[in-house]
């Protein structure tokens, strides 16, 4: 769906104290404060404990399973000079894609000694921004063992052995992520169990979040960006759980908005050329920009935190809502003081009607 000419960067703008960003996590995963924003803009503050009351039996929660990876690493070029890698994107059991800090951009062949010395990589090319390493060992293990958890820019302490936990939903399965999909962050096992008990039922999908995900938006057209790329996979059971909640009346509601992006993509791949794997499954890779004006074919409500000033996912809670609902959730959300960002409080969003 094409984007609509007359959306401006500068609509999706505000300005916010930089003490409301969330350093670190609540004391408790359900410990957040949770802004419900109802079909007609109407406001309600909460607890994210009381979500419960926003759900009835017959209702379908989507969450993201894809598990964050220790994907950033310090150290230099053989040659000297320091740098820092951010994988973005495991290629395969060797092989990542990187953002590479340095102060000159490394050529093929260069070799870069991380972790104190105790990991090597050899930078064997380039695509666009991204260089491609290759890892003697497999590249998940060396992460593992020698990366640190890739906290958001926003965020100025150093990962603890706490981020490690707390930067990880508990349903993470999949590992890929460069960052976590944090409306998910808070859900606990005793929040998740009461909700199936209430008859709300659970279905998941995967998409790697990659460091795209907090670029800023250059073009004041928003005809004009491109969306980074971030892989996808929807489950035949998911897909299932889907039309079934659809024809019995049930509302699907993501949980965060790599969910949504996710759960749409799906929708373009089928509309676009009726792929689906052997077992009825889809994945692929989307660069999806939703913005006021999509039309939504799976999603009623959404589970989200407070996003970036003039970010994509703005623009995605805003083409769920209406923007001057999201304007005026967000100047309200300030005054009371929610907390924002990735470690911050949550919104429920459901969409507003049509006029």
């Amino acid at each position: 769906m094409p984007v609509d000419p007359s959306l401006e960067l500068s609509q999706f703008d505000y300005d916010l104290p930089p003490e409301l960003i969330a350093q670190t996590p609540a004391a408790t995963r359900t410990g957040s404060r949770l802004l419900h924003l109802n079909a007609a803009g109407q406001l309600t503050d909460m607890q994210f404990s009381q979500i419960s009351q926003l759900l009835r039996p017959g209702d379908l929660l989507v969450f993201n399973n894809t598990k964050v990876i220790k994907a950033r690493l310090l150290g230099e070029k053989q040659s000297g000079g320091k740098v820092e890698v951010l994988v973005e994107r495991i290629t395969s059991a060797h092989q990542a894609l990187a953002h590479i800090r340095a102060s000159k951009s490394p050529k093929p062949g260069t070799r870069l000694v991380l972790a104190d010395g105790q990991l090597e990589v050899t930078v064997t090319g380039r695509q666009d921004a991204l260089f491609e390493l290759s890892f003697e060992q497999p590249a998940l293990e060396a992460l593992e063992q020698f990366g640190a958890t890739p906290l958001p820019p926003y965020i100025q302490q150093v990962p603890t052995a706490e981020d490690d936990q707390r930067y990880q939903t508990v349903y993470a399965e999949a590992p890929g992520a460069v960052a976590a999909p944090t409306a998910g962050l808070h859900f606990d096992e005793n929040l998740l169990n009461s909700l199936q008990e209430l008859g709300v039922d659970q279905a998941f999908v995967t998409l790697h979040v990659g460091a795209g995900t907090f670029q800023p938006v250059r073009s004041e057209q928003l005809s004009e960006h491109q969306m980074h790329a971030e892989r996808f996979f929807v489950p035949a059971q998911t897909l299932e759980k889907l039309q079934r909640t659809r024809e019995q009346g049930g509302r699907i509601i993501a949980v965060g908005t790599t969910s949504v992006r996710a759960l749409e993509s799906a929708v373009r791949y089928q509309e676009c050329n009726g792929h689906q794997n052997a077992d009825g499954s889809i994945e692929g890779d989307t660069r999806l920009f939703i913005t006021p004006g999509y039309t939504f074919t799976w999603v009623d409500a959404l589970v989200t935190n407070f996003h970036l000033p003039q970010s994509t996912l703005l623009m995605l809670v805003s083409a769920l809502s209406k923007l001057p609902f999201i304007q005026q959730a967000y100047s309200h959300a300030i005054k009371q003081h929610y907390r924002f960002f990735s470690y911050g409080d949550a919104m429920f969003i459901e969409a507003a009607q049509q006029s």
